[in-house]
């Protein structure tokens, strides 16, 4: 047995919106790190991490991007008979320093970024259709057509932060939107916060946090504090805007386990 490290978000009620991850990779081949938004085996949108693919020698480092889908499930579960399969070459070692890697779902279409580069793009019927949430994995089972190992040492994935701006599929979050921002006018005041995004050329927006700003739009919830410290409790947070979307949760962890760690 190998152990592995998982973290979920709380919330399946997020829908369309932009979910972004900072995360530093393990250099230790045979483990799996993934991103992905889940509602689903046949609903599901992955970046994943394989470790022995990485070659500092020819400075390869791909990143699988996969829109898991009914057609996938007729083949085996293997994206690549669909189309909705692209294996991504990364301008840097994902093992040697943070960045970001970044999921966009909208409507009819999947944006997959690292650093604020698109990656690749996806459309047609595989994009979900329905809401989901957010997971962070990193594992091993031994197959050598994905995973391999288990890794010979300890392996380390190191997540620096989680952020997503989303669409809530809830009824109440519709009619607060639909209250607030007038079904939708984003030219009203404060109806549109602007998120800076993280770019090869800037990165100082790794550090910037919605709830950190106070009142950047009407109504704007705020995290929790500490009843004892006045502290920022950085968990699990909601901060509306007028497209709709939340922010889900931001935290840093470094799990240590034998055999994987996440």
């Amino acid at each position: 047995m190998v152990s592995g490290a998982e973290v979920d978000s709380s919330r399946l009620d997020l829908s369309y919106g932009t979910f972004r991850a900072l995360m530093k990779m393990s250099s230790v081949p045979g483990t799996c790190a993934a991103f992905f938004w889940y509602f689903n085996d046949t609903q599901e949108i992955d970046m994943e991490f394989l470790s022995k693919d990485f070659d500092a020698a020819n400075g390869s480092y791909p990143v699988n991007l996969v829109l898991q889908s009914r057609e996938a499930a007729e083949a085996g579960y293997n994206a690549v008979q669909t189309g909705n399969f692209v294996k991504a070459y990364l301008p840097f070692n994902p093992a040697a320093d943070f960045h970001e890697y970044r999921i966009d779902y909208v409507p009819g279409q999947v944006f997959f970024y690292a650093d604020g580069v698109l990656l690749a793009g996806m459309n047609g019927s595989a994009v979900p259709s329905s809401s989901g949430h957010l997971i962070l994995q990193h594992w091993s089972n031994g197959n050598a057509l994905w995973s391999g190992g288990p890794p010979a040492q300890d392996a380390v994935l190191t997540v620096g932060y989680v952020k997503g701006y989303f669409n809530s599929s809830t009824a109440q979050r519709r009619e607060d939107w639909k209250a607030r921002c007038g079904g939708g006018d984003s030219s009203s005041a404060n109806a549109v916060c602007d998120i800076p995004s993280v770019s090869p050329a800037n990165s100082s927006a790794r550090g910037w946090f919605f709830s950190d700003r106070g009142n950047m739009t009407n109504n704007q919830t705020i995290y929790d504090q500490d009843p004892d410290s006045g502290a920022p409790r950085r968990i699990l947070v909601g901060v509306y805007s007028c497209m709709g979307l939340w922010t889900v949760f931001w935290f840093f962890v470094l799990l240590e386990m034998p055999g994987v760690v996440g």
